[in-house]
């Protein structure tokens, strides 16, 4: 038997939704010094509040059913209005899916936080940050849009700032706070040539005067969205808050938060764009993020900072997905435009769910090995086995590889690629080409890096004493891993009938005989070590060249693994490597010890960075030296303005 709800039940839901969160919000600060109430009831509002939200939202995508409501009016202009349509509705999907799994995974992750109050503070923020990116996505007007975009702005900067004890957690919070100010900036000036045109704050399709004033409104759009997304040359300040950050909140920041601000690319530019330039500028800076992200955490040890790397290249993947449908759209090839936007949506969810995986993991060995370098850990595949088997299928996922749900979305991008010799243009072509080219590479060096980052964690032998004592996580943290890896091979093996179900007749993989082969051949396997295998335990000897006592050190480290990669970037990373050698003779012919260093050039913030900041402290210096306390020269300042004011008027009017 269908269901079927109205409209009206449909908003008075999604609003009990809202109230619901923010009653929890309330409790985590009425009883901050509670020992577990104030914490549990948060997170369980959040699961709840989650599952509301998820189930709105997953009638409007079915049933195409539009919510439309204003809850808050200042004035006729200023409104607090909402619109969910099939686009903001998949965004919301997308939202509680991640902060319910991520509410399961904090009810016992936040307890290694000794003080109360810092876990009901953790809390406190969590849930004021799920409910300002819900509300983001779903904004019908800019005023809506800016207001809730700071308060996600604002509470994702205190999680952010949450271990602020720790000198990189101010350096990182300092980053991030003045790169997502900047981008409020420049969606400010977006927003008000917007208001000027419209002569309202709606968010909806209309006609520009001027296409010189459309193209600064794109422009300031997508150079604000682009720095909340962490697309490169604005991704420094990834690298510096996720591992700053608690790593539950990671999951939320590089799981969804970055998504919201790919949310308004997608919104803005469907409603105001038709330009093929535009196009194939997001290709292009797609492109150039994809494979310099993947670069970049090839590099890395840090296990926080490389999965944040791996974000970047993500995002750009999702880019060159949109890229390429305007490209299509505005060479009327529809089909394709339509093929690459559910690929770059499809692969937005996908990211979504693996990169989430991959964080909570990550914080589950982080909080047993006291570490986040992977050098320290090792061999955590015998002391967490669930944990290290979730790990896994994160990145079998991100890896692209069948039967997993990476290996679908970026299938149907590069089937948008092969197909695109519909093409008339011959340049058009050939940058397709080129940009194809960089994804296929791009996709080889994050199989490697996954390589390195799965083995050098989880496997050979301990290589610290943390490493050692390690043990597996809590039923709970287990639980919401089981969930989003659950999801990554559901979404793989079922993309074709999921598709359907929406009338979507893609050209994507059926995957869902090798999932079941897969599935058999895994119970199978199971099945017959539970019943055949031994159980008396065996310790082999491991063969090591001769040497009795194998150790540590002899293992396969992630800086050797690292290195052959480092060597043939090194026109990017720009490596210096320096070799520092004693001897036993005078002649130099036998080494008696020595050491080997390898520095990398950090270009983006000595070239682009730091010449910014130069030039501004330069500015503040010179408007320092103008505020030197003079009363007459402040009323010589005010009577200029006023004289200039006064001629701009008498010119212009």
């Amino acid at each position: 038997m269908e269901i079927v709800i109205s409209q009206q039940a449909l908003i008075y839901l999604f609003s009990a939704a809202c109230l619901l969160i923010c009653l929890g919000i309330i409790i985590s600060l009425l009883f901050l010094k509670s020992n577990k109430f104030a914490k549990n009831s948060g997170l369980i509002i959040i699961l709840i509040s989650t599952v509301i939200f998820a189930l709105i939202s997953s009638y409007v995508l079915l049933k195409n059913i539009p919510l439309s409501f204003t809850s808050y009016e200042i004035s006729p202009l200023l409104k607090i209005s909402f619109f969910v349509d099939r686009l903001a509705a998949f965004f919301i999907l997308v939202i509680s899916i991640i902060s319910f799994c991520v509410a399961l995974y904090s009810f016992d992750y936040v307890n290694h936080y000794e003080n109360p109050k810092k876990r009901n503070l953790l809390v406190f923020f969590m849930s004021s940050f799920i409910i300002s990116m819900i509300l983001v996505v779903c904004s019908k007007t800019t005023f809506a849009f800016l207001f809730f975009w700071e308060i996600m702005s604002l509470s994702s900067f205190f999680l952010v700032m949450f271990n602020f004890e720790k000198e990189e957690t101010k350096k990182a919070g300092l980053f991030y706070f003045i790169m997502t100010q900047l981008s409020t900036v420049f969606l400010f000036i977006a927003f008000l040539i917007l208001a000027i045109q419209k002569k309202n704050f709606l968010i909806d399709a209309t006609l520009f005067s001027s296409p010189i004033l459309l193209a600064i409104f794109l422009s300031c759009l997508l150079v604000g969205f682009c720095i909340k997304a962490g697309v490169v040359p604005f991704h420094k300040w990834l690298p510096y808050a996720h591992p700053a950050s608690p790593s539950n909140i990671s999951a939320l920041m590089s799981g969804v938060m970055i998504k919201v601000a790919i949310y308004g690319i997608i919104r803005f530019f469907m409603l105001y764009n038709s330009s093929l330039f535009f196009g194939i500028l997001i290709l292009c800076i797609g492109t150039i993020s994809a494979i310099l992200g993947v670069i970049y955490a090839l590099k890395e040890h840090d296990i926080k900072r490389l999965l944040a790397y791996h974000s970047i290249e993500n995002i750009g993947i999702i880019l060159i997905g949109f890229g390429l449908y305007i490209i299509f759209e505005t060479n009327n090839l529809y089909a394709l435009a339509t093929l690459s936007l559910i690929a770059a949506l499809f692969h937005t969810l996908n990211h979504a769910l693996f990169k989430s995986l991959l964080f909570l993991t990550a914080g589950s060995v982080i909080m047993e090995t006291k570490t986040k370098n992977i050098e320290e850990m090792g061999g955590l595949i015998k002391q967490m086995p669930y944990t290290g088997f979730f790990f896994l299928i994160g990145a079998i996922s991100i890896c692209a590889l069948p039967p997993f749900n990476g290996f679908v979305s970026e299938f149907m991008i590069f089937e948008s690629f092969l197909k695109s010799s519909a093409l008339v243009s011959p340049m058009l072509k050939l940058l397709l080409i080129i940009c194809v080219s960089i994804f296929a590479l791009m996709s080889a060096l994050a199989a490697a890096c996954f390589v390195k980052a799965f083995s050098i964690t989880f496997l050979a032998a301990p290589r610290s004493e943390h490493a050692r004592h390690a043990k597996e996580v809590p039923f709970l943290m287990l639980l919401s891993n089981a969930i989003l890896a659950g999801l990554c091979f559901v979404l793989g093996v079922y993309s074709y009938p999921i598709f359907s179900l929406f009338g979507l007749n893609l050209p994507v993989p059926n995957l869902m005989i090798v999932g079941i082969i897969t599935g058999i051949i895994f119970i199978a396997a199971y099945i017959f070590f539970l019943v055949f295998a031994s159980k008396k335990e065996r310790v082999p000897e491991t063969w090591g060249c001769g040497i009795n006592t194998q150790t540590p050190a002899m293992e396969y480290t992630a800086s050797g693994f690292s290195e052959p990669i480092v060597t043939i970037f090194r026109g990017i990373y720009r490596t210096k490597k320096e070799v520092h050698k004693e001897y036993y003779d005078n002649k130099n012919c036998i080494v008696k010890e020595g050491n080997a260093e390898i520095s990398l050039f950090n270009f983006f913030e000595l070239y682009i960075y730091m010449p910014v900041v130069n030039f501004f402290s330069k500015v503040s210096d010179l408007f320092c030296k103008m505020q030197n306390g003079n009363l007459d020269a402040y009323i010589l300042y005010a009577l200029f303005g006023i004289v200039f004011l006064f001629i701009y008027i008498g010119w212009f009017t």
